[in-house]
């Protein structure tokens, strides 16, 4: 099968981003080579602290696991100094997908990474970002926002928006298995956790998935959490890079297939590969 949108699919998604009516969504995979994968977050933290199930490599059940253990704040203490760590991805690449993202004529950005890559790739784009937080919890609920005073993102002033948390803040991450099922159920009891202007993006423009898994239980989270946006939306198609699965060829043709009709019946059609490929391709369309 082909690992790549055919030209028509290209062709909306390059007239959706044209006329500023495309929502990108970044996941780990927009990190790779920057960033460690959560898997080997996960094995690491289970050596060291004595981990007792099969699925080490599991971020979400390690860090469910310290959660117990330690207490409920340990985990994302840990993942905000591990972050104070890490160098930026090279934004001189052109081929960046943070830098190929910025470069597009769009008003809004939503990220389940907690880093400032995105934000940081707008600004040196000589764009004046902000980033905000989705308020998913007590802690944070009456915190001040940017959004609050009728502020209107502009393809010049452009708003990131950390859906799962960002690592300055410990409590904002979402990160254990109670954090994703705390965070399914605040934003569906309270409608006003993601901020209308943010709720209209969701349903009236294309969203684009960048950097996901088909197994990542983030990913799976932000199809659930969006499923009632995209449902009520205008039936736009949606876009997901998602990695292909690890397996033999012939096991692996199977699974694409087998997904790639699957989300094109909710009106997503994916691209198999990394982000760094999509992107590389994604410059080139947009610059024809």
């Amino acid at each position: 099968m082909s690992e790549s949108l055919n030209d028509k699919d290209w062709g909306i998604l390059v007239q959706r981003i044209r006329d500023k009516k495309c929502t990108p969504f970044l996941g780990a995979g927009a990190c790779y080579g920057v960033l460690p994968l959560g898997a080997a977050i996960a094995q690491q933290w289970a050596k060291q602290y004595e981990y007792p199930l099969d699925d080490a490599s599991n971020l979400i059940a390690v860090a469910q696991f310290l959660a117990l253990k330690k207490d409920r704040m340990f985990p994302k203490e840990e993942i905000v100094r591990m972050f104070q760590g890490f160098k930026e991805p090279d934004y001189t690449n052109p081929a960046e997908p943070h830098r190929v993202l910025a470069s597009l004529p769009l008003p809004l950005y939503v990220t389940t990474n907690y880093d400032n890559f995105m934000t940081e790739a707008l600004l040196k784009q000589d764009k004046d970002a902000r980033q905000e937080l989705c308020r998913w919890n007590k802690y944070l609920k009456d915190m001040p926002s940017g959004l609050d005073n009728g502020f209107t993102p502009t393809t010049a002033n452009p708003v990131v928006f950390h859906l799962h948390g960002h690592n300055p803040v410990a409590e904002s991450l979402v990160l254990t298995e109670d954090d994703y099922m705390d965070f399914l159920v605040n934003i569906s009891v309270e409608d006003k956790l993601i901020p209308p202007l943010i709720q209209r993006a969701f349903t009236g423009t294309t969203l684009l998935f960048i950097g996901y898994r088909i197994a990542d239980w983030n990913f799976r989270v932000l199809l659930r959490s969006l499923s009632r946006y995209m449902e009520s939306g205008l039936r736009r198609s949606h876009f997901a890079v998602l990695t292909p699965p690890s397996a033999s060829e012939e096991s692996r043709t199977k699974v694409q297939d087998y997904l790639s009709e699957y989300y094109e019946n909710i009106d997503v059609r994916v691209y198999w590969g990394t982000a760094t490929d999509f992107s590389k391709e994604l410059r080139l369309r947009m610059a024809a």
